[in-house]
């Protein structure tokens, strides 16, 4: 009829022959696809695995490898705008080979993205957890290649000629152990008044100021740690800073004390200036700072008493000076150590022998750095340790162990030897309070050659 549609009829059988193949094929055509992507991600992880394979390998084989340069290594925690800054400054800056390292204590600011973004500029890691300034620290050091470190704090600005100028200073003299800069804002003799409140001011400040005068170079009897410069071998020597300083505070003190306990000096630079905004990451803290810079204070006197006291022992005694070439020397004989691994050695006599068997005892954990600093001896086994830890060997084993004088105090006897025990704290640490002990008197002690004093190792709370 006029001005009716048509009823469309149904499909007919080739129709839906033809719709079922499109459909088949549309759905061949989804798997193939499927198939081939999860080929491609197959074959992109294998070349992702092998390339990190030889990428380690290639890392362990050139581990080793110094370049005559300087590592500065900057730890961060949660001041991604004050990292942007200290390492723009260091770019601009340093005409000297240098390689840059930050170690970042698991920042929530967007840090990590920010490090992964300048590419090969800087070398850093990303640390789980926030494991203080000590920490990230010895992540750096353990990090870097160059044949001198700096250690510098994130919240700095460094200045034309800053690094040229330090490095004057310290190679200077085989005697400095470390240099540090003045700057307007720290503690101790290292701070001066500057004439510039704005901070675009500073450079120009800064570039009169830095001019390389032997005649400004001062020895103090403290550096802080906002930055300090060193040789390797000054940290191959003294090892790691002590992570028993929880968050920061005292831990640049401590490696002060080690340092000068081997007979070296630490030296202000000033005729160097850089920077410091002073104190963020403490400040961070808030009410807590007080608590943890208590805390840390407590840790450096039951660890030191007297720390002067022991560097004054060490000058005067008999014929050490000149061997003072590592921390190891203040360390007790007769002693089982390990680092990184299951594996367990005896000290004895400036040898490690790694033990066969189980120690009833728990041995003390070093860093591999520690551990390297005595040759290799042949093997000994478990009970044989045991009988030397307790004196009970031979005859000759007498003259080792603890003694206790009058005044409490305490002293390793070695070979004829009276070695004081800088504090209880040291004595725990090297487990020695589980080593027989018996009472001197003032007679006896006296009667015995002196010996370096003995102090703790450096607390590590991860394998370095």
């Amino acid at each position: 009829m006029a001005g009716m549609r048509a009823k469309s009829k149904p499909p007919g059988r080739n129709s839906r022959i033809r719709g079922v193949a499109r459909a088949r094929r549309k759905t061949r055509g989804h798997q193939q696809a499927t198939w081939k992507n999860q080929h491609i991600q197959m074959r992109f992880q294998e070349g992702f695995d092998e390339g990190y394979r030889e990428g380690v390998q290639a890392g362990a084989q050139s581990f080793p490898t110094l370049f005559e340069g300087t590592s500065i290594v900057i730890p961060t925690y949660n001041q991604l705008s004050l990292v942007k800054q200290c390492i723009n400054s260091i770019m601009e800056n340093t005409d000297l080979s240098y390689e840059i390292i930050v170690v970042d204590n698991a920042s929530t600011d967007g840090t990590a993205a920010y490090l992964q973004e300048l590419g090969g500029q800087v070398r850093f890691r990303v640390l789980p957890n926030n494991r203080g300034f000590a920490g990230a620290i010895n992540v750096g050091m353990m990090m870097s290649k160059g044949k001198t470190i700096v250690l510098l704090n994130n919240d700095t600005l460094v200045t034309e000629k800053w690094l040229d100028n330090m490095l004057a200073c310290l190679n200077s003299d085989d005697g400095i152990g470390m240099v540090g800069p003045m700057t307007n804002y720290i503690s101790g003799e290292q701070k001066i008044d500057v004439p510039y409140s704005n901070i675009v001011d500073m450079p120009q400040f800064a570039r009169q100021f830095n001019r390389s005068d032997p005649s400004r170079w001062r020895r103090t009897d403290r550096l802080t740690g906002f930055c300090l410069l060193f040789r390797r071998e000054l940290f191959e020597g003294i090892g790691y800073f002590d992570e028993g300083f929880e968050i920061g505070n005292f831990e640049d003190d401590d490696y002060n004390i080690r340092v000068r306990l081997l007979g070296k000096s630490l030296v202000m630079a000033q005729d160097t200036f850089i920077h410091h905004f002073g104190s963020v990451s403490m400040k961070a803290l808030g009410d807590r700072f007080q608590e943890v810079n208590d805390r840390n204070q407590q840790y450096f006197m039951e660890k030191w008493r007297n720390p002067y006291e022991w560097i004054q022992q060490a000058r005067e005694c008999p014929g050490s000076v000149p061997e003072l070439s590592h921390s190891a020397l203040f360390f007790p004989d007769r002693i089982a150590v390990q680092a990184i691994g299951a594996q367990c050695y005896w000290i004895e006599h400036g040898r490690r022998r790694l033990v066969e068997g189980q120690l009833s005892f728990q041995s003390v954990r070093l860093s591999q750095i520690d551990l390297r600093r005595w040759e290799l001896g042949e093997p000994i086994s478990s009970d044989e340790a045991e009988r030397k830890w307790r004196g009970e060997e031979a005859e000759q084993d007498r003259q080792y162990g603890v003694g206790i004088l009058p005044d409490g105090s305490y002293l390793h006897m070695e070979d004829g030897k009276a070695r004081r025990i800088v504090s209880a704290a040291v004595l725990r640490s090297w487990q020695l309070h589980l080593k027989p002990s018996r009472a001197l008197t003032i007679n006896q002690f006296e009667a015995m050659e002196p010996g370096l004093p003995i102090i703790s190792p450096p607390l590590l709370r991860q394998a370095l």
